[in-house]
């Protein structure tokens, strides 16, 4: 169905018009002006994300579904990383005339189960037309109590570093998916260019053989929030003095947490922690694991410093990490390789190229 014959405001119905309310804090949802929220006596924190199609994502290669959940979960994952909950989120769109109704139903579909998981409401929105390819923009709103949230300005001396689950996997996985795309557009000119229409027949039904590689294509395309880590944290009484999320590689975020705070870093190679799929596929690709795991985002894992305290405390909890501490800020931000060569930490994450 085309969207012009819903019109904005049928097409925001159909796609909103059984949303249950799921927080307390939700007090009007989708269908006045503005949402209504109550936070009595809590923190109220806000994350935004605009995502450009041919930027952030590649249709080509992700489905409306994924990209729906890949888009609520990144938003979700700020929220996390702050040590606060997530409860409510805006999303706005703006369309061009290739997407169908049930396009857009899709993409619903994956931002509803990402909201779903983490029992978060949608109370609003805005639609529009595109000249250039899908846009989305989506608003995650959270609580905390104040004495909670973790900025990333709190790191301190001796205070050690942790990071959740693997690094690298989902760069790999894009890397994975690129590669495929290349050789797919290679084959479909090559059969234009010989005029071979049965290649082209056979093109169109095109399915890259993925197999002993799921894990990557799974950590690109179905990104996870880590609220469990939070609460195991939480469970287990630490309070990280600094904490962000890895979108933009770990040596980015590290040397936010260390600009911010006022602080220096020494992490070892040795501890980075790396799923065996992503150093085989770097090792195909003639790659550095530990570069790729360094910088090459979009593994939305935690990375959080804690009291030198909390070391036993951490070594019990599944799914954590230590990978280094906190020095004085004089003694710089070094990485320590497996043989003991010592490197300042550069950061080479992704940047928008604006």
């Amino acid at each position: 169905m085309e969207i012009a014959k819903l019109g904005e405001f049928g097409l925001i119905d159909r796609l909103t018009n059984d949303i249950e309310i799921k927080n307390a804090s939700t007090k009007y949802g989708v269908g006045d002006d503005c949402a209504v929220l109550s936070y009595p006596d809590k923190e109220v924190l806000v994350t935004t994300d605009l995502l450009m199609e041919g930027v952030h994502f590649d249709l080509t290669y992700i489905d409306l579904k994924h990209l729906g959940y890949k888009s609520a979960m990144v938003n979700i994952s700020d929220i996390f990383a702050m040590n606060g909950t997530p409860r409510q989120m805006t999303v706005s769109l703006a369309i061009s005339k290739r997407f169908s109704v049930e396009d857009i139903e899709e993409f619903y579909t994956g931002l509803r189960l990402a909201c779903d998981k983490w029992q978060v409401d949608i109370v609003g929105g805005d639609t529009t037309s595109s000249y250039t390819g899908l846009a989305i923009s989506i608003t995650c709103i959270g609580e905390a109590q104040k004495e909670d949230i973790v900025y990333r300005n709190g790191a301190k001396n001796t205070d050690l570093v942790c990071v959740s689950g693997d690094l690298g996997a989902a760069y790999m996985g894009l890397q994975l998916l690129e590669r495929e795309k290349a050789v797919y557009y290679q084959q479909v000119e090559d059969a234009k260019k010989s005029g071979n229409k049965r290649a082209l027949e056979e093109l169109a039904h095109f399915q890259p053989d993925f197999s002993g590689k799921e894990y990557l294509l799974q950590r690109q395309l179905q990104t996870e929030a880590r609220g469990d880590i939070i609460e195991k944290l939480r469970e287990a009484g630490i309070r990280p003095t600094a904490m962000m999320d890895i979108s933009d590689g770990l040596s980015s975020e590290l040397l936010h947490i260390c600009k911010q705070s006022g602080v220096g870093c020494r992490i070892y190679e040795k501890n980075i922690p790396i799923d065996y799929q992503t150093a085989v596929m770097a090792e195909e690709m003639n790659m550095n694991v530990t570069t790729c795991a360094l910088n090459g985002g979009e593994d939305y894992e935690l990375l959080f410093t804690v009291p030198i305290g909390d070391h036993e405390k951490i070594e019990q909890i599944d799914g954590i990490k230590l990978i280094g501490h906190i020095t004085e800020e004089k003694f710089g931000k070094v990485l320590v390789t497996r043989d003991n060569q010592e490197f300042e930490l550069k950061a080479q994450g992704w940047t928008a190229p604006i």
